[in-house]
């Protein structure tokens, strides 16, 4: 609960009002380790708050995502879901199955990195490594 506490106090500093249903959704997204739709979180969420509202799970994502506390995660289909962010770089293998998504650190890609901007004469700022598969439980 330390996290959901943390976050609750970022979101107040930040203008965030701290109501019922902003509280259920931040409780959730700081401790699930699965990456969510904004339906999936409303669903869950209305279990504690039954009158949420879908356009609170929408925007209190998209400021939990501005304060960097949760991060888009994308889909082949070319939705998104939402997920705690990372701590530091890190990467993510994301369970097409359940959701189940965990953050690896991986090889220094720098040399790739660099690589590719010379080739390609893009200036690259950052990137976000992404795997999908299928995790034990699901194949």
């Amino acid at each position: 609960m330390a996290d959901t506490e943390r976050w609750l106090e970022l979101l107040e500093e930040k203008g965030g009002r701290i109501t019922g249903p902003r509280r259920a959704i931040v409780e959730l997204m700081a401790n699930s380790d699965r990456a969510l739709s904004p339906v999936h979180v409303f669903d869950l969420a209305r279990a504690k708050y039954p009158k949420m509202g879908l356009v609170t799970v929408y925007r209190t994502l998209e400021f939990l995502s501005e304060l960097g506390l949760v991060e888009r995660v994308h889909q082949p289909d070319g939705c998104h879901m939402y997920l705690r962010a990372a701590n530091g770089h890190e990467h993510l293998m994301i369970c097409s199955g359940c959701g189940k998504a965990v953050y690896f650190s991986g090889d220094d890609l720098s040399a790739f990195i660099e690589k590719i901007s010379k080739e390609s004469g893009f200036l690259i700022q950052s990137h976000w490594l992404q795997l999908h598969g299928l995790c034990k439980e699901c194949h």
